[in-house]
């Protein structure tokens, strides 16, 4: 086995695990999340009966679990996934919400959107086909959103007779290109999602496995940094007057603020100290992320929606050249020159697309690198230190649409 892969586990849990499911197409995505809804009794029966139904009109002796999570008519119709499936289901060990991705490579925005969130992403493979092109290009998007934690879950072992060295071999040719995918490690498990086989319970078919079924590693990976630990980012969203007095409201994002706390106001520069701040109307002597609160400066600043308000010496980059890694979202192509504007937090501005790392254009779907110039200062974090204040969005400024997800890049 690679160094690159981790088993570790922790018995520390959090309230809630978001994570997301990926592979190419007819790996067993949907049918893996189905497993896992009935399995842990997160099924109701008038899902289930509905789901034996429609698995019975189509001449199935046994339910599609899969159903459970392919809620779109046309893809029960075709039998495949085209939107993201959310789900919610819960254990006495941690709640979980999960997103259903597509396989398809046409699909693969919608597969961003789900991963763009998730503290886990679970890319599957198919036991019989091994690492497909499509594995690879869900794996790089999990390596591009920088999600924490990753699940090879090689499924259908049931069908290539439950041998080790088929799980081994495929493990080995993941792990060659993980680094270069921006995953510094991952969590192999071998799996049969249409039996059941280590999913919710360890399997007695694979005694050579000695690892976690899935649901275990699930309620047990540590997950998520406390946001309140991260340097304060503080995006504006609202001025609120109160007679003479303004209160500046939104979402602390990141880290924590007091009052006496001294401030820096961006992309202006000036400083002040917070003299009051509210949560939920009431008072309070502090603020942590991810509450939303308002905050009265100790005088009169020319602050606005869009403004970001940091405290201490961890101060985001202020720039108006901004380079990231991207998932193009649109049906229309992002090309050299054009004009779009920016969406960052709670902050729009215009800006020029500069570079597209060589390519001439960016068509949906497609993952790349790109320059931007804005007309107005930006304060940016770099992707992998923020996913909050490290993300942008590029909008067509014509009808509002969006274009392209962004990751930031400062280094």
């Amino acid at each position: 086995m690679s160094t690159t892969m981790s088993t570790t586990m922790s018995t520390t849990t959090v309230d809630t695990l978001r994570f997301a499911t990926a592979g190419s197409v007819d790996d067993g995505k949907s049918t893996l999340v189905g497993r896992l809804l009935h399995d842990s009794k997160s099924v109701l029966t008038d899902q289930l009966e509905a789901v034996q139904r429609v698995s019975a009109d189509r001449g199935q002796d046994a339910p599609d679990l899969a159903l459970l999570t392919d809620g779109l008519r046309a893809e029960r119709e075709q039998g495949i996934t085209i939107d993201v499936a959310y789900r919610y289901f819960a254990t006495p060990r941690r709640r979980f919400i999960l997103a259903d991705t597509p396989g398809h490579v046409q699909y693969t925005r919608n597969m961003v959107t789900g991963a763009s969130t998730a503290e886990l992403a679970i890319v599957l493979i198919d036991a019989r086909n091994g690492v497909v092109e499509q594995t690879l290009r869900h794996a790089a998007v999990a390596g591009l959103l920088r999600v924490p934690q990753v699940v090879l879950a090689v499924n259908k072992m049931d069908l290539v007779g439950y041998e080790q060295g088929v799980f081994e071999r495929i493990v080995e040719e993941f792990a060659g290109h993980a680094a270069e995918l921006g995953l510094p490690s991952f969590t192999p498990i071998p799996v049969s999602a249409l039996v059941g086989d280590n999913v919710v319970d360890r399997s007695a078919r694979m005694d050579w496995y000695e690892g976690p079924a899935l649901l275990e590693f699930l309620e047990d990976v540590p997950v998520g940094a406390d946001p309140s630990d991260a340097p304060a980012r503080f995006p504006v969203q609202y001025v609120i007057r109160d007679g003479e007095v303004r209160w500046y409201a939104g979402q602390l994002v990141s880290g924590s603020l007091r009052v006496g706390d001294r401030v820096t106001v961006h992309p202006s520069g000036e400083v002040s100290e917070i003299t009051g701040i509210s949560v939920l109307g009431t008072e309070a002597g502090a603020a942590y992320a991810p509450q939303s609160v308002s905050l009265r400066l100790a005088d009169q600043r020319d602050v606005s929606r869009g403004d970001m308000i940091t405290a201490g010496v961890d101060a985001p980059a202020l720039t108006q050249d901004v380079r990231a890694a991207v998932c193009h979202l649109a049906d229309r192509p992002l090309r050299v020159g054009d004009r779009v504007l920016l969406r960052h937090t709670t902050r729009t501005v215009k800006a020029i697309v500069r570079d597209l790392g060589g390519a001439a254009e960016l068509a949906a779907n497609d993952l790349g690198r790109i320059t931007l110039r804005t007309a107005e200062p930006l304060a940016l974090d770099d992707y992998a230190v923020s996913r909050r204040t490290g993300a942008f969005l590029v909008i067509d400024p014509a009808d509002g649409a969006t274009l392209t997800a962004g990751m930031a890049d400062l280094t």
